[in-house]
């Protein structure tokens, strides 16, 4: 019962250092913090984070996997991870980057997504 609510805790905490990690190089830069970094030094910063990404996505696969006694499938496990990376994401660009604005379109894709996740469950 429980393993589903710390497979979707583990997987936003997840995404939280995905989102860091992909993009939280770019406020740096725009805060010119790392303007001077060399790519590579730009590319080792990002997995350090990424690393702590992968500690709590790799158990939460693990954790809601049905496969090990979890409650989702493989297919329920990714769109329920993509969903929750584009919330986050979303959430994060919002704060962080307030020159990004949301769109009509936006919203309507965000709507594919909830579209998704009851056609993934749909038995």
């Amino acid at each position: 019962m429980m393993s589903w609510i710390y497979t979707i805790l583990l997987l936003i905490g997840s995404n939280v250092f995905m989102t860091l990690a992909w993009y939280g190089h770019l406020k740096l830069s725009e805060m010119k913090i790392s303007d001077s970094w060399p790519l590579w030094g730009v590319i080792l910063f990002s997995w350090g984070i990424a690393l702590f990404e992968y500690t709590l996505q790799v158990p939460a696969n693990r954790i809601g996997f049905v496969g090990n006694g979890g409650p989702f499938t493989l297919m329920q496990l990714k769109v329920i991870q993509e969903v929750l990376s584009l919330t986050v994401f979303t959430v994060i660009a919002h704060f962080a980057f307030q020159g990004e604005q949301l769109h009509w379109n936006h919203f309507a894709a965000f709507v594919c997504l909830i579209l998704a996740v009851y056609f993934v469950f749909m038995k």
